[in-house]
């Protein structure tokens, strides 16, 4: 799409990138609400953390879940300079799959905080994340628990069921975060090629092929 043809077809007040991470969401969800949880102050106005919002939904694919999707590392809204570029801002946006835990009486937002971390991180450095990178959590991935977690870090897989999708403002792929112990990251640690995380994450989908994050897993 050029320039021309952007400014033809969206308004300067239309959420062009959230409305095409939406639309594919629906594919899987339907018409289901999701629980939003916005950011108090944009990022761009002088806000603390750089994504948007983070919707919730709740899964009974494989087993019952909470699924996490950001808005905030692709371009979100009106952009016509985005219009002929290959990917939409950092390219992508973060998933999430939980399994309900114990201690989590109501929505798990500490997640919503990992996932600010992780995009702190990106706005600031410059880096960004792929498909099979991983990146340690420094300690267990939920704090202020009593039960012993040994999930202390996370890989990245393409989102099983949303994956890529091309929108006007370019392409944005849905990096899932897939709960990694201690042990596998210790190994990744050892060989940390994405051909290393590509193995880990393909023997955990003989399982689990959702990628669904277990806390109490070992």
């Amino acid at each position: 799409m050029t320039k021309k043809e952007y400014r033809e077809t969206f308004d300067e007040e239309e959420a062009v990138g959230w409305l095409a991470i939406d639309k594919k969401v629906e594919e899987v969800y339907g018409t289901q609400n999701p629980r939003h949880y916005a950011s108090v102050l944009r990022y761009v106005l002088g806000g603390y953390d750089p994504l948007d919002g983070t919707s919730i939904y709740d899964s009974e694919n494989q087993e019952f879940h909470r699924h996490f999707v950001s808005y905030g590392m692709s371009e979100l809204y009106y952009n016509e300079d985005a219009a002929e570029g290959e990917f939409s801002r950092w390219g992508f946006e973060f998933t999430f799959r939980l399994k309900p835990f114990e201690e989590d009486e109501e929505d798990p937002v500490w997640i919503i905080e990992v996932m600010n971390n992780l995009a702190r991180y990106v706005f600031e450095s410059g880096n960004w994340f792929d498909e099979n990178h991983f990146v340690p959590a420094n300690g267990p991935i939920r704090t202020n628990t009593k039960a012993e977690i040994d999930i202390v870090g996370v890989a990245f897989a393409l989102d099983p069921e949303l994956g890529t999708i091309s929108t006007p403002n370019g392409n944005v792929s849905f990096l899932q975060m897939v709960g990694i112990t201690s042990a596998e990251l210790e190994r990744l640690k050892a060989n940390p090629a994405k051909t290393e995380v590509k193995a880990l994450l393909d023997e955990l989908r003989k399982d689990n092929p959702l990628l669904i994050t277990d806390l109490n897993r070992k």
